[in-house]
């Protein structure tokens, strides 16, 4: 496939990086000659310098004849503007645009994009995507990933072994014995920054591991349990920035959190003003999120859970800490450069919250297409969890999974059939029409796409 990013950042160079990795034909165009020469060393892409909404540009790198535009510049208005040359001069089938402005993305406003006025098919914004996946961990506060699967039936969790958690040293195997009637398989096991595929089933945990698994989401406070995690759904949050983020995550408490006290703590006053009048129901409080005055009077050395969503990096890793050795139990930092993902949790944080990752989740869903339907990032950007439609020619259909042969780098976590979750065993037997959960390690997809029996085109 032909596809041409506009963008050279984060958010573009980790999507040229998965891209081209899956032997797509990728072009990036950006303002920074510096950041086209990085992203040309790193990567097997090609590049051009220039502002992405204009025609000559997007002319040079080909636009004409490519399938998909994806426009995560840092500005909006320039994502629009190529969405709409590309559309209006070159006719590029799909095009993606990364939009962050609230203003533009306000409901009221949604015929804006469409055919005939903004030609953006899909619409990608980073904020609600980590406001939505920070609402999921105050829900389940013990996991350090929560990710809904199959529409909701289904949940893909993330937990850490602490040296508490009851089934450590036990083989995943007799772990399936000790729980018969409980719907979860482990996935993979992180563990000194490499990933562990359960295969025999005489794998164990041990304390410190970073643990994926997929339950049943009915099951889902059960399966915490035999990891020795027995949070309830937070009922008080402190939240450390009152930007986009820290907005839309306070309407979703205030939406969709029965009672649960909310308070921001917003370092500029004019924010914090219009914080208190547009948030009726979240306390707000001027000041800085690395003042342990501040963090007091906000009753952080009582809080269930600290969130920090500020800009700065920094002052989220390091306000997460302070509010750690405060007293609040659970601490949850949102972390833009991925170099700093690796070392956070070793100091104390219990979740990272990445949107670069998060927003390539999204992104990759749309360009995977045909019998992907959706696609789910882990930390440290290590593999991803896909959802995908079994085909009656694939090589897991109609035989027991441990007949089947499953590449290396792959590993089965569950089955939707009919409205039902199924737990994976090696007797499972997975019919045409199944949605299939499969863990596949960075860089495998193409062995997703020999196990389904797809062409390479579908993606």
């Amino acid at each position: 496939m032909k596809i041409v990013i506009c963008g050279a950042g984060l958010v573009g160079s980790a999507i040229a990086s998965h891209l081209c990795e899956e032997q797509n034909d990728v072009t990036v165009i950006d303002a920074s000659a510096e950041n086209i020469q990085r992203i040309t060393d790193q990567y097997d892409v090609h590049g051009v310098v220039g502002v992405a909404s204009h025609p000559d540009r997007l002319s040079e790198a080909g636009v004409r004849d490519a399938e998909l535009l994806i426009a995560v510049t840092e500005s909006d208005e320039v994502n629009m503007v190529a969405c709409q040359v590309s559309h209006t001069i070159f006719n590029t089938p799909v095009k993606l645009a990364r939009i962050r402005s609230t203003a533009y993305l306000d409901p009221a406003f949604a015929s804006l994009y469409g055919p005939e006025n903004l030609p953006i098919d899909h619409i990608i914004s980073p904020e609600a995507e980590v406001s939505a996946a920070i609402s999921n961990q105050l829900r389940v506060p013990g996991a350090f990933d929560v990710q809904n699967l199959c529409d909701g039936k289904m949940n893909l969790v993330g937990v850490q072994c602490t040296e508490n958690s009851p089934i450590l040293g036990t083989s995943l195997r007799h772990l399936t014995s000790l729980f018969p009637d409980l719907s979860l398989t482990v996935l993979a096991i992180i563990r000194d920054g490499k990933v562990i595929l359960p295969r025999s089933g005489v794998e164990s945990m041990e304390t410190g591991d970073r643990v994926y698994f997929v339950c049943d989401s009915t099951h889902l406070d059960r399966a915490m349990a035999s990891f020795g995690h027995e949070e309830g759904e937070a009922r008080s949050v402190v939240i450390a920035g009152g930007g986009s983020i820290g907005l839309m995550l306070s309407r979703e408490i205030e939406a969709n959190f029965q009672n649960t006290h909310n308070q921001i703590i917003e370092l500029h006053a004019g924010r914090a003003k219009s914080l208190a009048e547009e948030l009726q129901g979240t306390g707000i409080i001027n000041g800085d999120a690395l003042d342990s005055a501040i963090l007091r009077e906000a009753g952080v050395h009582k809080t269930e859970t600290f969130v920090a969503v500020t800009e700065d990096d920094e002052v989220n890793i390091l306000s997460a800490l302070l509010a750690k050795r405060t007293g609040a139990k659970h601490a949850v930092a949102l972390v833009n450069i991925p170099g700093f993902i690796p070392l956070v949790s070793t100091l104390g944080v219990d979740a990272v919250i990445n949107p670069s990752q998060i927003t390539v989740s999204s992104i990759l869903e749309h360009v995977r297409r045909g019998r992907i339907r959706d696609v789910h990032p882990i930390v440290e950007d290590l593999g991803e969890v896909l959802e995908a439609e079994a085909l009656p020619s694939s090589l897991l259909v109609g035989k027991p999974l441990r007949a089947a042969k499953i590449p290396k780098g792959l590993a089965i976590g569950g089955v939707y059939r009919d409205g039902k979750a199924i737990a994976i065993r090696g007797d499972t037997v997975i019919e045409a029409g199944d949605t299939v959960i499969i863990f596949v390690v960075r860089g495998k997809i193409a062995q997703v796409e020999k196990l389904l029996s797809v062409r390479l085109d579908f993606f």
